[in-house]
């Protein structure tokens, strides 16, 4: 299975992406966004940004746990990781989004089948 961008809408009626690796697990969420357009370029922004390291914050939580950021040009968030454990699994998660965001299919959830 290949990565994928998914589209969904939650209960508060805004739009989110998620970007899942190709096993499966979400390596980047989103904000809520109010249109499904600005969703979809959020993800394009995923996809641009990804390719350089200086958009990724590294962040440590208060009971150091570790997470990230990627950002756009402007300094706003795009897509916040999961929490991980360790730097290392960290770092793993921002390679991941490199290399699996600029290819990654859109899958768009919320089109009724």
């Amino acid at each position: 299975m290949s990565a994928k961008f998914e589209i969904f809408l939650s209960k508060n009626n805004e739009f989110y992406f998620r970007l899942k690796a190709g096993n499966g697990q979400i390596i980047l969420g989103s904000e809520g966004y109010t249109t499904k357009a600005n969703c979809q370029n959020g993800i394009k922004s995923v996809k641009t940004h990804s390719q350089d390291s200086k958009y990724f914050e590294k962040k440590v939580t208060s009971n150091d746990k570790f997470s990230f950021n990627l950002k756009a040009s402007n300094g706003q968030v795009i897509g916040t990781s999961q929490t991980y454990t360790s730097e290392q699994s960290r770092d793993a998660g921002i390679a991941s989004v490199t290399h699996n965001a600029p290819d990654a299919t859109v899958v768009d959830l919320t089109v009724e089948a």
